[in-house]
């Protein structure tokens, strides 16, 4: 059997009411996770983008790939691999402010992990750091130590170290 791994997902679409249900829909049908999803504007005006991260074999990414396609508002959909992409995610961590005061170790973590403090007030700071998962996750661990009061994090973003060429069969298209 084929080794499951994480692909990126990059779905161009008209951006229409439904579609994220149908869409999801594909991958539920098969039971496969979706492990992120952002949706943006893309780099054509009117188009919309997706990215979408999920581990799997690559003859199940080609099947799904083929049956996002078929959708009627989607202009094109690939996938790749994470060596074929450079990402980023974000996280937002609220914390007592007092820690960041009171716990020189709260200082050193923000300055090791290239964090960004946001906004500061009496009860509580919030810090924003954007990079790979592996980073997020270690200044999560280093952080809940001292108690973390809120976390969010985004979907993947991620554009592809090859030309996709998406920008020129859209004006062929047009």
């Amino acid at each position: 059997m084929e080794e499951k791994q994480l692909y990126t997902v990059s779905i161009y679409t008209e951006n229409n009411i439904g579609l994220l249900n149908r869409i999801s829909a594909i991958f539920q049908r098969r039971h496969i996770n979706i492990e992120s999803i952002t949706s943006s504007v893309s780099e054509i005006e009117g188009v919309s983008r997706w990215t979408i991260v999920v581990k799997l074999a690559e003859e199940q990414m080609k099947k799904i790939i083929g049956q996002i396609e078929k959708q009627v508002e989607v202009i094109k959909a690939y996938y790749h691999t994470d060596d074929e992409t450079i990402y980023q995610e974000s996280v937002l961590f609220k914390i007592k402010s007092d820690l960041l005061f009171e716990e020189r170790q709260i200082q050193n973590i923000i300055k090791e992990s290239y964090a960004r403090i946001v906004t500061v007030n009496r009860e509580f700071f919030v810090l924003e750091k954007s990079g790979r998962r592996s980073e997020i996750e270690l200044l999560y661990r280093e952080l809940s130590a001292f108690g973390i009061m809120q976390f969010v994090r985004s979907g993947r973003i991620s554009v592809t170290k090859e030309e996709m060429k998406i920008s020129e069969m859209l004006a062929a298209f047009n």
